[in-house]
C-alpha cells in the first residue's frame, strides 16, 4: 500500500467536483417535467370541460358540435396521458406530444372565439359562463406550459 505524504498530494492537478454539472442538468430536468405535468393537468382539465359540456348542457344533441366536444376530450385525454409517461429521454416523442397539446388548446380556443361572434357549424355560443372561463384559463395554461416545455427540450443537447 502506498503512503500519502504531503508531496504526493501537492503534485495532484486540482479537479472540480463532478456535482456541479449534474446538478445543472437535474434541475433542468425537473423544469421540463414540471411543465410536462403541468401542461398534461392542463389539457385534462380542457378536456374535462369538455365533455362535462357534452353530457351535461346536452351538447351531445347538437350536430358536428357534439362530437367535436367528445373528440376534445378524447384527444386530450390521450395527449395528457402520454405527456405523463416517462418521455423525458425521448426529444422527438416529447415534442411531437406538446405541439398536439398546443394545437389541441389553441384550436379550442380559436374556435370558442368564432363561435362567440359567429355561427360555427350552424352552432353559435352565448355568453362566458363559468365552465367556458375555467376551459379558457386550461387551454392558456395549456399553452404556456407545454410551449415552455418544448422549449426546455428544444434547449436540451
Amino acid at each position: 500500500m502506498a503512503q500519502v505524504t504531503d508531496q504526493t498530494v501537492a503534485r495532484r492537478p486540482l479537479q472540480r467536483p463532478a456535482a456541479a454539472p449534474i446538478r445543472a442538468m437535474t434541475r433542468t430536468s425537473r423544469s421540463g417535467l414540471a411543465l410536462r405535468v403541468l401542461g398534461a393537468i392542463s389539457l385534462l382539465v380542457m378536456g374535462a370541460i369538455h365533455l362535462e359540456q357534452y353530457f351535461r348542457v346536452h351538447y351531445s344533441g347538437i350536430p358536428t358540435i357534439g362530437p367535436l366536444f367528445a373528440l376534445n376530450f378524447a384527444g386530450a385525454a390521450a395527449v395528457a396521458l402520454l405527456l405523463l409517461l416517462p418521455t423525458g429521454r425521448n426529444r422527438v416523442l416529447g415534442s411531437l406530444l406538446a405541439i398536439g397539446g398546443i394545437m389541441m388548446a389553441v384550436t379550442s380556443f380559436v374556435f370558442l372565439f368564432v363561435s362567440e361572434h359567429q355561427r360555427l357549424f350552424g352552432f353559435q355560443e352565448h355568453g362566458y359562463r363559468l365552465a367556458i372561463i375555467i376551459a379558457l384559463t386550461a387551454e392558456a395554461a395549456a399553452t404556456v406550459f407545454l410551449a415552455s416545455y418544448l422549449s426546455v427540450l428544444l434547449r436540451r443537447r
